[in-house]
C-alpha cells in the first residue's frame, strides 16, 4: 500500500475532493477536458512540483491539498534524520494563496519545497503521457541506465570537478608567469626590508613603555625621592607622627580599651609605609637616567615609525604584515612552480580517468541487461520481433559525465536494423517503447505507488489490452494508478474512478467517484461507444469485465 488518501479543497476545477485509494491497479477515466489529470497534477504539487497561482479554483483565496500515506522503512529513516515526526501512516499538506505564497508541512511540522520533492521522489513514481520526449535527450537516456544498472556518478561528478580545477590553475600559472615574477620580486624586496628590522610580536608596546620611563627617567627619580622624605624625613614626617599618635593611645589604654583598637591600626600603617619606604630608596638605588639606552630606544622606534608610514599602517600592525607577505610569496612560488602544478594535474586526470574507466565498465555490464529487458517487454506491446539496443559510443574527449555517450536503437520488427530512437517516425512506436521502458524500470524503483499518465497513447486493440494486464501485474507487488481512455486498460483495473465535469453557476467543477457494477459497466461503454449506449456497447463492456482465466 502506498497512498491511502486525498483531499483537495478549491485546487483548478474541484471545490472540495476527500478520494480514498486501495491496494492493486486503479483507472482514472472521463470525457476528455473533465480533469483526470487533476489528481496527478494536486499529487505532484504536495510532493514538492512548483507553485502557481493558476492552481486556485476561480474565486477562491487559496488551494489546499492534503495527501496521506503509510510509512514505509526508509520513508521512516528519513524522517527521522531530517527531524519530522514519524508515524504509522505520512501526512503531507500545502497550500497556495492568491499572492503565490506557498506553504508546506510534514506530519503537521512546517517543511520547504526541497523537502517535499526529496520525500516525493520516495514516494511517487510518475511517467507522464509525453515520456517518449525524454528518450531524445541523452542525459535522460544515460541517467535510465545508470538508474537500471545501479550506477552511481557522484564520485565521478566529483574528481572531474577536482580535474578541472586543476586544469584552470595550470592554465593560469602558464599565462602569468611574467606577473607572477614581477609581484614575487616585489614582495621579496619588501619582505627583505621589513626583516632588518625584524619587528616582534607586542615589541612596538614595550618599546613605547620603556621609552617613556626613560625619558622621563629624572622626573621619575625625584618623585621618588619626595616621596621617601615625606614618608620618612628627618623633619615631620609621616612616619614620625604616627609613631607619636601611637605612643599616646598607648600610655591611656588602661583607661580607655578602645584606644588598643586604635592603635593596632595605626602599627599596621606604619609597617605599610615602612615597607613603601624601602622599595622606593630600593627603586632610587637601581634607576639611572641611562641616555645611551634612551638613544637606543629613540633610533629602534624611529625605524619602526619609518616603516609604518611607507607601508600605510600602524606600527603596532607591522609583524602581521610581514607574515602576510610571507605567505602570499608562498603561495606565489608554489603557482610559480609548473612542474609542480603540472603533476597536480596529472594526478586529477589519472584520477578521473580510473573513475570514469570503473563508470564505463559497469554501463557496458548493464547495457546487454537492459537492452533484453525493454525487448522482452515491447514483445507484449504490437512489436513482436522487434529489438531494443542501447548503444554505448566512445566519446573523442571526457566529459562530465564520463568517456561514453549513450543512446537508445529500436528495430520495430524482425530483418530491420536498429536504428536511432529519434529516427522512429510512428509516434505509436514511440509510445510503446516508452511504455516498456516504464513498466521495465518501474520495477527498480522502491517508491509503493506508480503513477501512468496517459501513457498508452498511440495504442489500442490487443496491445492496449496488453498493456493493461501489465498494469495489473504490477498492481500486485505496488499500488497502480493510471488515467487512461483506453476501454481495455480500465478493464483490467481492480478499481475504477470515474472522473465528471459539471456545471455550477457561471463555472463547472469536476468531482471524482468510484464505480462498480453496472455504473462500471456504463463508463467502460462510454469508452468504447461514446454517450449513447447501446445494447451492443454495454454488453461489449460486461464481456471485457468478465474474469479471465
Amino acid at each position: 500500500m502506498g497512498l491511502r488518501r486525498i483531499v483537495l479543497r478549491d485546487f483548478v476545477i474541484v471545490s472540495e475532493l476527500e478520494l480514498e485509494f486501495a491496494d492493486g491497479f486503479t483507472v482514472l477515466t472521463g470525457e476528455t477536458g473533465a480533469g483526470k489529470s487533476i489528481l496527478i497534477d494536486a499529487l505532484q504539487l504536495v510532493t514538492g512540483a512548483r507553485a502557481d497561482v493558476g492552481v486556485i479554483r476561480e474565486g477562491a483565496v487559496r488551494t489546499d491539498i492534503s495527501a496521506e500515506f503509510d510509512c514505509t522503512d526508509a520513508v521512516g529513516e528519513w524522517l527521522g534524520e531530517t527531524g519530522f515526526d514519524t508515524h504509522p501512516l505520512l501526512l503531507l499538506r500545502r497550500t497556495v494563496d492568491a499572492q503565490g505564497k506557498s506553504r508546506a508541512w510534514i506530519n503537521g511540522s512546517p517543511a520547504t519545497a526541497t523537502q517535499l520533492r526529496e520525500l516525493g521522489e520516495q514516494l511517487l513514481d510518475i511517467h507522464g503521457q509525453h515520456a517518449w520526449q525524454s528518450l531524445m535527450r541523452p542525459d535522460a537516456v544515460r541517467s535510465l541506465l545508470d538508474a537500471y544498472g545501479k550506477i552511481s556518478t557522484a564520485s565521478l561528478n566529483r574528481v572531474w570537478h577536482q580535474w578541472r580545477q586543476a586544469q584552470t590553475l595550470l592554465e593560469e600559472a602558464c599565462s602569468a608567469q611574467d606577473s607572477l615574477q614581477r609581484e614575487r620580486e616585489r614582495l621579496a624586496w619588501q619582505i627583505g626590508e621589513v626583516e632588518k628590522l625584524a619587528p616582534q610580536a607586542d615589541e612596538w608596546e614595550g618599546l613605547h613603555t620603556s621609552h617613556s620611563r626613560l625619558s622621563h627617567a629624572q622626573t621619575l627619580l625625584d618623585a621618588a625621592q619626595g616621596a621617601v622624605d615625606a614618608l620618612a624625613g628627618e623633619d615631620q614626617s609621616v612616619a614620625s607622627s604616627l609613631a607619636g599618635a601611637s605612643q599616646l593611645l598607648q600610655h591611656q589604654e588602661h583607661l580607655e580599651p578602645d584606644f588598643r583598637g586604635f592603635n593596632e591600626v595605626l602599627a599596621s600603617s606604619l609597617a605599610q609605609i615602612d615597607d613603601v619606604v624601602r622599595s622606593l630608596r630600593a627603586y632610587l638605588r637601581h634607576t639611572d637616567l641611562d641616555p645611551e639606552r634612551l638613544a637606543q630606544l629613540d633610533e629602534r622606534m624611529a625605524l619602526w615609525v619609518s616603516l609604518a608610514r611607507r607601508y600605510k599602517r600602524a606600527p603596532a600592525e607591522l609583524p602581521a604584515l610581514l607574515a602576510s607577505w610571507k605567505e602570499e610569496l608562498a603561495r606565489l612560488e608554489a603557482a610559480a612552480d609548473l612542474a609542480a602544478v603540472e603533476r597536480s594535474e596529472k594526478q586529477a586526470h589519472d584520477t578521473y580517468l580510473a573513475e570514469a574507466k570503473t563508470i564505463a565498465k559497469a554501463r557496458a555490464k548493464a547495457a546487454p541487461l537492459l537492452s533484453k529487458a525493454i525487448t522482452q517487454a515491447m514483445q507484449g506491446l504490437g512489436m513482436q520481433g522487434g529489438r531494443f539496443e542501447v548503444a554505448l559510443e566512445k566519446l573523442p574527449q571526457p566529459q562530465q559525465y564520463g568517456l561514453e555517450e549513450v543512446s537508445f536503437l529500436v528495430a520495430g520488427h524482425v530483418g530491420s536494423t536498429p536504428r536511432p530512437v529519434n529516427k522512429v517516425a510512428s509516434g505509436g512506436e514511440l509510445s510503446r517503447i516508452a511504455l516498456a521502458i516504464a513498466v521495465t524500470t518501474s520495477q527498480l524503483g522502491t517508491a509503493q505507488t506508480l503513477i501512468f499518465d496517459e501513457v498508452d497513447s498511440g495504442v489500442g486493440g490487443a496491445v492496449a489490452e496488453t498493456v493493461g494486464r501489465l498494469m495489473k501485474q504490477l498492481g500486485l507487488d505496488r499500488q497502480v494508478l493510471a488515467v487512461t481512455h483506453l476501454p481495455q486498460v480500465a478493464a483490467c483495473a481492480d478499481h475504477h474512478l470515474v472522473v465528471a465535469k459539471q456545471a455550477l453557476g457561471k463555472g463547472v467543477h469536476s468531482t471524482v467517484s468510484s464505480v462498480l457494477g453496472e455504473q462500471r459497466v456504463a463508463e467502460i461503454a462510454r469508452m468504447l461507444g461514446g454517450e449513447h449506449l447501446s445494447s451492443t456497447t454495454l454488453a461489449h463492456a460486461k464481456e471485457m469485465l468478465q474474469p479471465r482465466a
